[in-house]
């Protein structure tokens, strides 16, 4: 079992290195976002260090996939929910380029304690892409200029 979470991990790992982007690109966003949800996920079904692991690699690799299959026009769609969608109530869009299709859950407001003046808020993404569905977690916090920006 040790294996499996030791190449899990490695996986995540070379993926989340190989991009020659500087900066997070969306794909590595994605990652970020997924293994913190996979890893509180796992954390609270396994209470393990094992099931943290396995949930934060699975989380990494679902976040990334999502991540990386979404272009502007779905950036700009999950920017509006962040900005005006009531917390708890889904909202969906279909990619017209892609075919690919998102269902959007924002959370309630907070405020960050590094950052107590700029609100953030977290959000379910659940993407159907190429048939296959996949949930993640993402936030995004409010820039200096006022735009949401994922963390």
């Amino acid at each position: 079992m040790k294996a499996v979470v030791c190449t899990l991990v490695g996986v995540v790992a070379l993926m989340m290195t190989s991009c020659t982007n500087v900066g997070l690109n969306k794909g590595k966003q994605g990652a970020i976002g997924g293994a913190a949800g996979g890893a509180l996920l796992g954390q609270a079904i396994g209470k393990s260090t094992e099931a943290t692991l396995i949930g934060a690699a699975v989380g990494s690799l679902l976040g990334y996939i999502v991540g990386n299959e979404m272009d502007k026009y779905d950036r700009q769609n999950l920017n509006q929910v962040y900005e005006a969608a009531p917390s708890g109530q889904t909202t969906s869009w279909q990619n017209p380029d892609s075919g690919n299709y998102y269902e959007v859950t924002p959370q309630p407001a907070y405020t960050a304690p590094q950052h107590p003046q700029r609100p953030c808020r977290k959000a379910e993404i659940l993407a159907t892409i190429d048939g296959r569905a996949e949930k993640t977690y993402s936030t995004a916090c409010r820039n200096d200029q006022g735009q949401w920006v994922v963390q």
